[in-house]
C-alpha cells in the first residue's frame, strides 16, 4: 500500500550549510524536480522579443503541447505554429522534407509574410541525424526576403554545451547585419526585461549623447534591425555574454561585460569603466553609496530580524545579494540555487567564512517535491521559487534581476523588500503565470 511520505523526508542532500557546500556545483546532477513557479522566461517568450517574428516548432504532439500553451497564455497564438512529427516520419526518414514542406505550407497560409521566422527543430532531429543546415539553405533560397533564425527545442542538451535558452538568446541577434557603426548608439544585449531608466548606466549613456537600444524596447522589426549600427554592446546578465561576443566577432562591435552585482566597489568599478569608454566624467559614487546605506537602513527598520530567503531566478547573483543584506544586519537564512556562476566565487568564500550557517537549498533535487513548504514564522522571500518553497505570501516578485542595476538598483531592491514585507501577495495565483513581464491571459 502506498503511503504519503510528506514531512518524513530528510533535507540531507537537498540542502547544505554553505560551510559544507561545494563550489560551483553543490548538488549532483540526477533526476530533477520542476517546481510550480513559472515566472522565468522560456524559449517561446524569448523568441517573441523579435518584433513581428513568427515561431514554428517541429516536434511530437506531447512536446508541442507545452509551447502551444505558452503562446496561447501570452495571447500570441497568431505568431506561433507547429509541425507535428509522427511515427511514419521517423520510419520513413523524411524529416528534412517534413520541415521544408511544413514551414512552406505555414508561410503560404499566413495573411502576410513575417520579416523573420524562428524554426525550432527538436531532439528527435538530432537522434535521426537530420540535415538541419540543408533545411535552412532551402528555406532561405525559397524565401529570400525572410530572415530564418535557428532555434532549437532541445532538452537533451540542457547539461552539455550551451543550453537552448542560451542558444536562442544568441540567435535573437542573428538578423542584425553589418553596417557603418554609429558612435552614438549603444545596445544592451541579453536582457529580456528593460533596464531601469533611473539607473546610473542609463544616466552615463545619456550624458554621452548616445541612444540606448535594447530588444525588449523594440516595437518594430526596423527598430530591431537598427541595433546593428551600435558600436558598443553592454551585457548585464551572464546569459548575454555569448550573444555579445558573437556580435563582436561577426559585426565588429565592442563589448563590455558590466554584470548586475551588489558590492559597492564592484559597481563603482563598472561605472568607471563605462564612463571611460563613453568619454564622460565619472559619477559621484560616494553620494550614491550614502543613498544605498539610507535605503537599506530604512528597510531594516521595517523588516527587522524577519528571516529572508533568496532564489537564483530572481537575481543572477543571489550570494551577492545575501552578502549585502547580511552585512547590513538582515537575517538571510536560505539561498535557493543549484549552481553558482564564476562571478559569485568571492561572495561564496566570504559567506563561508562569515555566515557558515547560511543554508543552500536545491530547487531541482527530487526531495524538493515532498519537503515541507511552510515555515512557521513570517518569511520574506526574494523570487518566486523562494516564495513557493517556503509558502510565504510576502515576496518580491522578480525574475532575471528585474531590470535593476547599480546603486539605484540596490535602493529599489530595498524598497521592493519593504513593500513585499508589508503587503501579502496571492502566491499561488502569481507564480503559475508564465514569463513574468509578458502579457498573460491567466
Amino acid at each position: 500500500m502506498l503511503k504519503k511520505i510528506h514531512g518524513l523526508v530528510s533535507e540531507l542532500e537537498a540542502a547544505w550549510p554553505i560551510s559544507e557546500t561545494s563550489y560551483p556545483v553543490p548538488f549532483p546532477s540526477q533526476l530533477e524536480y520542476n517546481s510550480a513557479a513559472h515566472g522565468t522566461w522560456n524559449i517561446v517568450h524569448i523568441g517573441m522579443l523579435i518584433p513581428d517574428a513568427h515561431q514554428i516548432y517541429i516536434c511530437t504532439g506531447n512536446c508541442n503541447r507545452g509551447v502551444v500553451l505558452t503562446a496561447a497564455e501570452m495571447n500570441a497564438s497568431h505568431r506561433f505554429s507547429t509541425i507535428t512529427v509522427k511515427e511514419e516520419n521517423i520510419l520513413d526518414g523524411d524529416m528534412e522534407e517534413l520541415i521544408i514542406d511544413g514551414v512552406t505550407d505555414i508561410l503560404e497560409h499566413l495573411d502576410r509574410k513575417p520579416p523573420a521566422v524562428i524554426v525550432f527543430p527538436s531532439c528527435v532531429h538530432r537522434f535521426m541525424g537530420c540535415d538541419i543546415p540543408m533545411v535552412y539553405r532551402v528555406l532561405r533560397s525559397r524565401y529570400p526576403d525572410i530572415y530564418f533564425v535557428e532555434g532549437y527545442m532541445d532538452c537533451i542538451l540542457q547539461k552539455a554545451g550551451i543550453t537552448p535558452d542560451q542558444r536562442l538568446r544568441r540567435e535573437l541577434y542573428s538578423c542584425l547585419e553589418a553596417q557603418p557603426l554609429n558612435s552614438k548608439s549603444v545596445n544592451i544585449i541579453g536582457n529580456t526585461l528593460r533596464v531601469d531608466k533611473d539607473c546610473e548606466l542609463v544616466e552615463l549613456v545619456g550624458r554621452a549623447g548616445c541612444e540606448l537600444k535594447q530588444i525588449s524596447a523594440c516595437k518594430t522589426f526596423e527598430e530591431y534591425l537598427s541595433m546593428g549600427e551600435s558600436y558598443l554592446n553592454l551585457t548585464l546578465l551572464p546569459v548575454g555574454k555569448i550573444p555579445a561576443e558573437t556580435l563582436k566577432e561577426r559585426l565588429g562591435m565592442k563589448h563590455l561585460y558590466l554584470p548586475q552585482c551588489f558590492g559597492y566597489e564592484e559597481i563603482a568599478g563598472y561605472l568607471e569603466l563605462l564612463a571611460k569608454e563613453l568619454q564622460v566624467a565619472p559619477l559621484d559614487v560616494k553620494e550614491r553609496m550614502e543613498r544605498c546605506e539610507a535605503a537599506l537602513q530604512k528597510a531594516k527598520e521595517v523588516i527587522g530580524d524577519t528571516p529572508i530567503v533568496i532564489d537564483y531566478t530572481a537575481i543572477p547573483r543571489p550570494l551577492g545579494l545575501a552578502r549585502l543584506l547580511l552585512e547590513h544586519g538582515f537575517s538571510v537564512i536560505r539561498v535557493y540555487a543549484d549552481s553558482f556562476i564564476p562571478d559569485e566565487e568571492e561572495d561564496f568564500r566570504w559567506l563561508q567564512a562569515h555566515n557558515p550557517q547560511l543554508m543552500i537549498y536545491s530547487t531541482i533535487h527530487v526531495k524538493m517535491r515532498v519537503l515541507p513548504r511552510i515555515i512557521e514564522t513570517k518569511v520574506l522571500a526574494i523570487g518566486q521559487k523562494a516564495a513557493y518553497f517556503t509558502g510565504t505570501p510576502y515576496f518580491v516578485n522578480m525574475v532575471e534581476g528585474g531590470g535593476l542595476y547599480g546603486f539605484s538598483g540596490i535602493c529599489k531592491m530595498a524598497e521592493l523588500m519593504t513593500e513585499a514585507f508589508l503587503e501579502e501577495k496571492d502566491t499561488e495565483d502569481l507564480i503559475k503565470r508564465k514569463g513574468l513581464g509578458c502579457e498573460s491571459c491567466i
